[in-house]
């Protein structure tokens, strides 16, 4: 399974989360702590997607390499800070294509988003859901991927008016009606709000000091670190977090 995370508050550089807290995502590359979903290490590639501090839509950096791999990352970190931020690093399922095109975060400028999971079956088990979006959107997915499809579902919603919340929620639904084992831990990032789900593994949260933290794991040992329960939807912001049910 893959790891990802989410930061909403003050800016601060991103060599923080990335690289230098305790249990940063480069960590979490070849040392996760739960991986319950399968895998060893997530080591198919890496992405960070961030909003510029001044403005203006959403700027993305993505590999096809482990983070740990990559010798431009740590420079961009330590110069580049954000208040609104999405990280990954991919664990790909077998049979997915590894290519940096494949790695979170997909991203229309709006929006950043990420999926840590699997959908059984694929791609049989979504040609449903790929029916029911316009064809010019399958024709300019990221990847042949479950991640990339289920960006273009959640994506396909915000452009038709639905709030972020219920396009992430409507969309682990219609995933789960034709996937019932699927695991759907999808995470939406825009410049001052952030949209988690936990369908099929974990997510923590922190806030703290007008900043809120999503994670699949947590960072560091700070106590303010938070289990989000399973099958929940999340709304967050930079002064709050608030779970209710996916059901």
């Amino acid at each position: 399974m893959c790891r990802h995370l989410a930061y909403l508050g003050p800016p601060r550089p991103l060599a923080g989360p990335l690289l230098d807290d305790p249990h940063a995502l480069v960590r979490q590359s070849w040392a996760p702590r739960d991986m319950r979903g399968g895998g060893t290490i997530n080591a198919d590639g890496f992405g960070v997607g961030w909003f510029p501090a001044g403005g203006g839509p959403a700027v993305r950096y993505r590999r096809d390499c482990p983070m740990w791999a990559d010798a431009n990352l740590p420079a961009l970190a330590a110069a580049t800070a954000s208040g609104s931020v999405l990280a990954a690093v991919r664990s790909a399922t077998v049979g997915l294509p590894c290519v940096e095109t494949a790695a979170a975060p997909f991203t229309d400028g709006a929006w950043l988003f990420s999926h840590n999971g699997v959908v059984p079956g694929w791609p049989d088990s979504l040609v449903p859901l790929a029916a029911a979006l316009p064809l010019r959107d399958l024709l300019v997915l990221d990847a042949p991927t479950d991640a990339a499809l289920l960006w273009a579902y959640v994506r396909h919603a915000l452009v038709g008016g639905a709030p972020p919340a219920a396009a992430v929620a409507d969309t682990v639904r219609a995933v789960r009606a034709l996937a019932p084992s699927a695991r759907l831990n999808l995470l939406l990032v825009g410049p001052s709000v952030a949209v988690a789900t936990t369908a099929g593994h974990a997510l923590w949260s922190r806030s703290a000091a007008g900043a809120t933290t999503l994670a699949s794991e947590p960072l560091d040992d700070d106590p303010a670190w938070r289990p989000v329960a399973a099958d929940r939807l999340v709304e967050a912001t930079a002064g709050s977090v608030i779970a209710q049910s996916l059901s």
